[in-house]
């Protein structure tokens, strides 16, 4: 396969209590999702291509990671703790990223990452 053909990224964030884990990533991307297309199933469209997808599969809930890039990690988690959104310390490799995770609910991990190697 080639990536040529690719077009788009979906990360599925498996959890057991739906609407719980709902009105977590609701908070943390400040808005409802982008589509509800089924029962169990909504879906944040974060860039063209690029979709976060929380789906009710109670076996694989709180086993999964995603890593979100932005760019001004200081002022994202200063939005996380104030809107009491459990995110660690940022931690800082030298002349390469900084990050710092948010754990929902269930226990998925979510972290985002600041590019400073330019």
């Amino acid at each position: 396969m080639t990536t040529k053909n690719i077009n788009g990224v979906i990360s599925v964030l498996p959890v057991k209590e739906f609407d719980r884990a709902l009105d977590f990533y609701t908070r943390l991307f400040e808005r409802e999702p982008d589509i509800i297309p089924m029962d169990g199933v909504a879906e944040w469209q974060l860039l063209e291509g690029a979709w976060i997808q929380l789906s009710v599969d109670p076996e694989k809930a709180g086993s999964t990671s995603v890593v979100i890039t932005v760019t001004d990690i200081d002022k994202h988690h200063h939005f996380c703790e104030s809107n009491g959104l459990p995110i660690g310390d940022i931690i800082e490799y030298p002349g390469v990223i900084k990050l710092a995770e948010v754990s929902d609910p269930e226990g998925n991990k979510v972290s985002f990452v600041q590019d400073i190697s330019q």
